[in-house]
C-alpha cells in the first residue's frame, strides 16, 4: 500500500513538473510576464530616429512600466520620464510644435515620440554606445561624460560596476535585461 502512495506522489510531482516546464518556457508565458505595448507607436519613432526599438521598450518598462501616467518622485513626465526641463528642451530643439510637456505627460504617442527624439540625441552625443546612453538617460549627460573624462567609468559593458552612482548602475542593468527579453521575445517588433 505505502509503495503505491509513493508511486502516485512520484507520477503526480513527475506530472507536474513537466507542466510547469511547459508553461514557464512556453511563448505566450513569457509574453504575459514581459509585455510590450504601444508596439506601432514604439516602432514609428524608433524608425523615425534610427533607434532600436528593443531599446526605446526596455527604457520604457523600466522607467513606467508601461503605464503613461505614472509620475517619478523627482517630478519626470510621461511614459518614459522624462524630466519637465529636459521635455521643453527636446520639444524645442525636436521642432516638435504639436507637442507640449503636458502632452509628453499624459499621451503615450507623445511621451514616447519626444523620449525617442532625446535618445537619438543622446546616441549622437555617445557615438552610439548603448551602455553610455543608458547611463546618460538616467544620470544626465553631463554626469557621464564627467564619469568617461575623469576615468571613473570607461562606459564598456564590462565595466558597468563601476558607474558610481548605484541607481544608474542598477537602471543599466535593468535595461539590459529588458532589452535583451524584448529581443528574444518579438525579435520582428518593427514588422508587427
Amino acid at each position: 500500500m505505502k509503495k503505491r502512495r509513493l508511486r502516485k506522489r512520484v507520477f503526480l510531482i513527475l506530472i507536474l513538473a513537466l507542466l510547469a516546464l511547459l508553461f514557464v518556457r512556453s511563448e505566450w508565458m513569457s509574453r504575459w510576464l514581459y509585455p510590450l505595448h504601444y508596439r506601432a507607436e514604439i516602432a514609428a519613432s524608433a524608425d523615425s530616429y534610427k533607434l532600436d526599438a528593443h531599446l526605446v521598450a526596455a527604457i520604457i518598462r523600466v522607467e513606467t512600466n508601461f503605464k503613461p501616467e505614472a509620475v517619478s518622485k523627482k517630478g519626470a513626465i510621461g511614459i518614459m520620464q522624462l524630466m519637465p526641463d529636459t521635455a521643453n528642451w527636446a520639444i524645442q530643439k525636436g521642432g516638435f510644435t504639436d507637442i507640449t510637456a503636458e502632452k509628453v505627460s499624459q499621451e503615450p504617442s507623445a511621451g514616447i515620440e519626444v523620449g525617442s527624439w532625446y535618445l537619438n540625441e543622446l546616441s549622437a552625443q555617445f557615438k552610439g554606445n548603448m551602455y553610455k546612453v543608458i547611463a546618460a538617460y538616467n544620470a544626465g549627460p553631463g554626469t557621464v561624460n564627467r564619469w568617461l573624462a575623469d576615468g571613473t567609468w570607461d562606459g564598456e559593458p564590462g565595466t558597468v560596476e563601476q558607474v558610481p552612482y548605484g541607481e544608474t548602475r542598477h537602471y543599466i542593468q535593468r535595461v539590459i535585461y529588458y532589452y535583451n527579453k524584448y529581443k528574444k521575445l518579438y525579435p520582428d517588433m518593427l514588422d508587427e
